[in-house]
C-alpha cells in the first residue's frame, strides 16, 4: 500500500482492517479482475480504493498530472456516489489525487468542467456517465481501472442497457472490480461477459452477515401499525433511526404523522430533488434530525454515523431487500436493531423470507406503553447530567436552587421536563402467537344490536360496513357479529363487552360517515332476517323481466354483445353464418334467445307434417309448345307477355318513332352538327383513328398543356364506358364515333 494511503487510515482511525481490505491487497491478486461479495458495513468502499492503487500510483509513487480519468467508479444511486467522493477525498487527500464526479440531478455544466480541468477519479451514476460520453464531455482512452459499487443493486435497477454501454466504451486492457453484498445470477453472466479471468473473493459467509444486527419481529393489528413505530421510536430512543416504507406517498404520510407527534424527521424518496436529498441526508449527519423516513433508494450503500435502529414499516418484497435495508445499522463493529412491523395475516410469508435469508427473529407484540414509560424511567434514572460533577460556572446557580426548594420540588421539576421533551407513547393493543382467537359465533350471546340507516337500496356491503364500524366506534372486527342488511336499513351485533367502548367513540348523536346514522335496535327474531336478493335476471328492469319481455326484432343494424363488439355474421339481413340462429321475427343473437322453459307451449315449432305419397301428388299438366295458347301461371291468371314477344305494328319501339337517318344529321337549334366536317369511319385496322377527331395533331416535342407541365391525355385513361354502367356504343356504318376528352 502506498505510503500516502498507509497514513490517511491511520489519521481516520484504523488500527486494523477488515478482512475484505486484507484480501484485496493479496499480492496474487495484483492486477487482476475481481468479483467481490462482502455484508454491508465491512468497509467494501476503502478495499476498492485501495485496490486500485496501483493503476493511479504506478512504481513511481507519485500521481501524474491530472488530465484524462484513470479511475472510473460506478455506482447505482445519487447518495451512494456522493458518499463513494466523500470516502475518497480522505483516503486520496494526502495523495494529492483530484476528484469529479457525474451524478445525476446535479449541474452538468459544471460536470463538465471539472472534467475539462482533468481529474484522476471519476465517481458517478450510470446515466449520467452515459450523458457525457455521448455528448463528448469525457474522455476514457486513459482508464486503467473501473469499479461497478453494488453492481447487482444497478441490474435491478435497469441500468444493464446503460453500464453495457459504458463498458464497451473503456479500453479493452482496462481492470474490472465488481463489488456487491450478494453476486446473483445475473452479476455472474456480466462477470463473464466484461471480466479477463475474474478472481471470486467471498469474505463472509451465510450466518455472518449481520452477526451485528438484532432482529425483531413485532405482530400488530393493521390500525397499530403507525401506533407501534411511534412506540418503537420512544423505546429504543436512538441516535439515528432508518425507517422504510415501498412507495413515496406512504414517506409523505408518516413523516407527517411523526412531525406531529414531535420527532426531528425528515423525508427521503425518489422525488425529491437532489439537492433536497442532500440536505435530509446532511441534517441526519449533524444531529438536527433523528429519524428519516425513506423508500428503498436509501437501502444501498447509504452510512449514516450512529444509525442504531431500522424500521421496516412496510415489509420488504425478498430477502435481499431485507438485508441490504438492515444493513445500513451495524456497521464497522457496531450494534444495531432491526424492527419488523408484521401484521397478523403476513406472518407466514415473514417467517418463510426469515428463513430464505438464514436470519433468527425475536417475535413478539409492540412495546405498549406501559414498556415506553417503564424505559424511559430507567434513563432517567441513569442519565448521566445526574451523577456528573457541577461546574464552577453554574456553582452559584446551583446554591441558590437547592435554597429556594426542596429535593422533593427539583426533582419534580426534574421529571416534568424530561418527559415534556418527548412524544407520549401510543396504546397498542398486544398481539403475540398466543393471543387468544377471534371469538366464536356462541360467544356472541352477550351482544346487542345497533340499527344503521342504510341498506340494500344504498348499496350497502358488509366489507364496507365492519372497516367503517371499527374506525369510528373504536371496534376490532373480533367485535362485530352479525350484520344483517335489509332495503332501507342494516342491524349490526355487537359484543358487550365493546359497549362503552362504542359509545365513547361515537359520542351523541352516533354517526358514521356519509351521514349514517346509529340507534340502539331490538334483537331481532329467530326468523327475521333479511330475504335472500333476487336473482339480476328476475329483477324489475324498464322492459319487465326477461320471461315476460317482447321478443326482439331485426332491425337491419349489426347487433352487439354486451362488450360492444360485433357478433360474426349478425349483420346479414338474411340470418347468421354463425353464432345466431333465425327465428320467426327474424335473426337475434344467443344472448336474446329465450329458454326453452320460457316460452309458451303454442310459441314451441310444431312438428313438419308428413310428405304424401306420390300416388296422391296432383299430376303434372303437361308441356305445350302451342305459341297461340295463352300462358297461365299456376294461379290461373293470364301471365303478362315478357320483353320478347312479337312487336307491335302500330308502336314497333315503344311510344318514340324510328328514324332512319343518324342522329349526327339532324340539325339542332342550339348546335347544329351539320354545319361540321363529316368525321372519317371507324377503321378496326387502326385503333387508334378511334381517337383522332379530324383535328390536325399537335406536334409531340410541344404537347399541349403549360410548359413544363402535364401532357395533353393521361396515359391509361379510362375506357369507353363506366364499370356496371351501359355499354359502350358499337361502332358501325350508322353509328356517330365517341369523341375524346379533353
Amino acid at each position: 500500500m502506498p505510503a500516502a494511503l498507509s497514513q490517511a487510515l491511520t489519521d481516520k482511525g484504523y488500527d486494523t482492517l477488515t478482512p475484505v481490505q486484507l484480501a484485496v491487497l493479496d499480492p496474487e491478486l495484483a492486477g487482476r479482475d475481481l468479483l467481490v461479495s462482502a455484508q454491508t458495513g465491512s468497509g467494501k468502499t476503502v478495499a476498492f480504493g485501495i485496490a486500485m492503487a496501483l493503476e493511479l500510483m504506478p512504481e513511481t509513487g507519485r500521481l501524474p498530472a491530472p488530465d484524462a480519468p484513470r479511475v472510473l467508479v460506478i455506482a447505482p444511486t445519487r447518495e451512494l456516489a456522493l458518499q463513494v467522493r466523500r470516502e475518497f477525498e480522505w483516503l486520496w487527500g494526502k495523495a494529492g489525487a483530484v476528484l469529479a464526479s457525474a451524478v445525476g440531478g446535479m449541474d452538468v455544466r459544471t460536470e463538465r468542467r471539472a472534467l475539462e480541468r482533468g481529474a484522476h477519479i471519476v465517481v458517478g451514476t450510470p446515466g449520467r456517465l452515459r450523458d457525457h460520453i455521448e455528448r463528448g464531455g469525457i474522455d476514457l482512452s486513459a482508464v486503467q481501472a473501473v469499479t461497478l459499487d453494488e453492481a447487482d443493486e444497478m441490474l435491478d435497477l435497469g441500468f444493464r442497457e446503460d453500464l453495457e454501454f459504458i463498458l464497451q466504451s473503456l479500453p479493452e486492457d482496462r481492470r474490472t472490480l465488481l463489488f456487491s453484498a450478494t453476486v446473483p445470477k445475473d452479476i455472474e453472466r456480466m462477470a463473464r461477459t466484461y471480466q479477463r479471468d475474474a478472481k471470486r473473493v467471498a469474505t463472509q459467509g451465510g450466518r455472518e452477515a449481520h452477526a451485528d444486527i438484532s432482529y425483531r419481529a413485532l405482530t400488530v393489528t393493521p390500525k397499530d401499525s403507525e401506533n407501534a413505530i411511534v412506540n418503537l421510536l420512544r423505546f429504543y430512543e436512538a441516535r439515528n433511526a432508518l425507517v422504510f416504507c415501498k412507495t413515496r406517498a406512504a414517506v409523505n404520510h408518516l413523516t407527517a404523522r411523526l412531525l406531529n407527534r414531535g420527532f426531528s424527521v425528515v423525508p427521503l424518496s425518489g422525488e425529491l430533488a437532489q439537492e433536497e436529498r442532500a440536505r435530509a441526508l446532511q441534517a441526519m449527519r449533524d444531529g438536527r434530525a433523528r429519524v428519516c423516513v425513506a423508500t428503498d433508494v436509501a437501502a444501498r450503500g447509504i452510512d449514516l454515523p450512529g444509525l442504531e435502529l431500522v424500521i421496516h414499516a412496510d415489509l420488504p418484497s425478498n430477502k435481499e431487500t431485507l438485508l441490504h435495508r438492515s444493513g445500513r445499522t451495524g456497521r464497522a463493529g457496531n450494534k444495531g436493531v432491526s424492527a419488523l412491523i408484521v401484521p397478523m395475516s403476513a406472518r407466514r410469508r415473514t417467517e418463510r423470507m426469515l428463513d430464505m435469508a438464514k436470519l433468527e427473529a425475536e417475535w413478539g407484540p409492540a412495546p405498549s406503553a406501559v414498556d415506553v414509560s417503564a424505559r424511559d424511567t430507567e434513563r432517567l434514572l441513569t442519565d448521566e447530567a445526574l451523577t456528573k460533577a457541577e461546574d464552577t460556572a453554574e456553582s452559584a446557580l446551583i446554591t441558590q436552587l437547592a435554597e429556594r426548594f426542596s429535593a422533593r420540588e427539583l426533582a419534580a421539576a426534574v421529571t416534568r421536563m424530561y418527559f415534556a421533551a418527548r412524544s407520549a407513547p401510543e396504546d397498542v393493543e398486544q398481539v403475540s402467537a398466543d393471543s387468544p382467537k377471534p371469538r366464536a359465533r356462541a360467544e356472541f350471546e352477550r351482544s346487542y344490536w345497533m340499527r344503521l340507516s342504510t341498506g340494500h337500496n344504498e348499496r350497502a356491503e358488509p366489507r364496507w360496513l365492519l372497516p367503517m364500524l371499527c374506525r369510528a366506534g373504536n371496534l376490532t372486527k373480533t367485535d362485530i357479529g352479525a350484520i344483517r342488511i335489509f332495503d332501507d336499513h342494516t342491524l349490526v351485533q355487537l359484543h358487550e363487552d365493546s359497549r362503552e367502548r362504542f359509545t365513547n367513540a361515537m359520542g351523541d348523536p352516533m354517526t358514521l360517515e356519509q351521514d349514517i346514522t346509529v340507534t340502539p335496535a331490538e334483537a331481532p327474531a329467530g326468523g327475521d332476517r333479511p330475504a335472500p336478493r333476487p336473482r339480476r335476471d328476475d329483477r324489475d328492469h324498464k322492459s319487465g323481466p326477461r320471461d315476460a319481455r317482447p321478443p326482439r326484432k331485426f332491425d337491419g343494424e349489426r347487433p352487439q354483445n354486451k362488450s360492444g363488439d360485433y357478433k360474426s355474421g349478425g349483420h346479414k339481413a338474411g340470418g347468421y353464418k354463425s353464432g345466431g340462429y333465425k327465428s320467426d321475427d327474424g335473426p337475434r343473437g344467443y344472448d336474446k334467445r329465450p329458454r326453452d322453459d320460457a316460452r309458451a307451449p303454442d310459441a314451441r315449432p310444431s312438428a313438419r307434417p308428413p310428405r304424401p305419397e306420390a300416388s296422391d301428388r296432383p299430376a303434372r299438366k303437361p308441356f305445350s309448345r302451342d305459341e297461340s295458347a295463352p300462358r297461365k301461371d299456376y294461379g290461373g291468371k293470364p301471365a303478362a307477355k315478357s320483353y320478347g314477344d312479337k312487336p307491335r305494328a302500330d308502336k314497333p319501339y315503344g311510344d318514340k318513332p324510328r328514324t332512319d337517318k343518324p342522329r349526327a344529321d339532324k340539325p339542332r337549334a342550339d348546335k347544329p352538327y351539320g354545319d361540321k366536317p363529316a368525321r372519317p369511319k371507324f377503321d378496326a385496322s387502326n385503333p387508334s383513328a378511334r381517337m383522332d377527331s379530324g383535328k390536325p395533331r399537335k406536334s409531340a416535342a410541344r404537347p399541349a398543356g403549360k410548359p413544363d407541365g402535364k401532357p395533353a391525355g393521361k396515359f391509361a385513361g379510362k375506357p369507353g364506358g363506366k364499370p356496371g354502367a351501359k355499354p359502350a356504343r358499337n361502332f358501325g356504318p350508322d353509328s356517330r364515333p365517341t369523341r375524346p376528352k379533353r
